[in-house]
């Protein structure tokens, strides 16, 4: 066995350039005050997934690599050691493929309208075993603008295909968004993004993101509303103006419909003395992933797991050790 894979792994801060602009907190939180906003505004963790930009196909970006040895993706030691990277039970069904991508993002400006295709759709439409059902987690923000951090979430009550379509076609933004509920958001909420429900974050939002392991995003704003100009494949992703409408999910909710099925209340593990863990997002809420949030107080031992999992250290300091 490759002596590499026998320790934890520290792993580089990857930066994926995105159509939209921030950065900024990225930056304060890796110890930079003086960092700014810009077209990195996220950060990709335990990735071996490489980001999808229009132009930027021949860049490498998103693929996580060991710290102290950058020329070694992480993707090359999964595809290497399989088993010992994802355990057993999980190569021998999916692959050299860890089924999750985590990412902290920060945004300066409102998302552009977009939506993540169901795993049906996405094995349909681009051949994919996995679709894009993703969680938010926030972490903080800030005001932009004298505007508060939300979200954009779910379609009202009589929004249909044609509709949709209609205002895609003129580009009606601020009635696109009026399709949408508007959540303020504060830190510690969770919220979960199945598959073809449209959404956007908006300027100002700090979070953690956890996903299923594709980049595949349609974008319904042709403009973003910085004035970058969308390219008609980071729109349709291949598909097509027409069949890139397949992905949205049309069924719609209420606001307090919204906030009850993809708002997710923690779940308390454990509380002592040397600290707590939370569970923010369980596979009892989806299959998918799981979020868990641990705070230290002296010490914690996190038991032997059968899983490809990660530790991210958001602040304070400490060290970690283990065979």
């Amino acid at each position: 066995m490759d002596n590499t894979i026998v320790r934890p792994l520290k792993l580089t801060s990857e930066r994926a350039w995105r159509t939209y602009l921030g950065g900024k907190l990225l930056d304060r939180l890796h110890g930079k005050p003086d960092g700014g906003d810009g077209r990195f505004p996220e950060e990709w963790i335990m990735s071996l997934v490489s980001a999808r930009n229009a132009g930027r196909e021949n860049i490498v970006e998103g693929l996580s690599r060991l710290a102290d040895e950058p020329s070694v993706t992480l993707k090359s030691l999964v595809e290497a050691h399989p088993a010992e990277m994802l355990g057993k039970a999980h190569a021998e069904k999916h692959g050299p493929s860890a089924g999750v991508l985590v990412k902290l993002i920060d945004s300066s400006e409102r998302l552009t309208v977009q939506v993540h295709p169901t795993r049906a759709k996405a094995r349909e439409l681009f051949g994919s075993p996995y679709g894009k059902t993703e969680c938010w987690h926030i972490l903080g923000g800030r005001e932009i603008n004298g505007s508060s951090p939300c979200v954009y979430l779910g379609f009202k009550p009589g929004v249909s295909r044609a509709r949709w379509r209609e205002l895609f076609e003129r580009q009606d933004i601020p009635a696109m968004l009026d399709c949408l509920h508007r959540f303020d958001v504060y830190p510690g909420e969770t919220i979960l993004l199945e598959g073809g429900v449209p959404h956007a974050i908006g300027a100002g939002c700090f979070l953690v993101e956890i996903q299923e392991p594709t980049d595949y995003t349609i974008r319904v704003e042709r403009t973003t509303p910085s004035g970058f100009q969308v390219d008609d494949f980071m729109c349709h992703q291949g598909l097509g103006f027409e069949r890139m409408f397949d992905c949205f999910e049309y069924a719609a909710f209420t606001q307090e419909e919204t906030r009850r099925r993809w708002f997710i209340a923690p779940r308390p593990l454990s509380r002592d003395a040397s600290g707590s863990i939370t569970t923010l997002l369980g596979y009892e809420t989806t299959p998918f992933f799981r979020l868990d949030l641990v705070e230290v107080q002296k010490e914690a031992e996190i038991a032997p797991q059968e899983v490809f999992f990660g530790v991210y250290a958001l602040e304070g300091r400490g060290s970690l050790a283990g065979a």
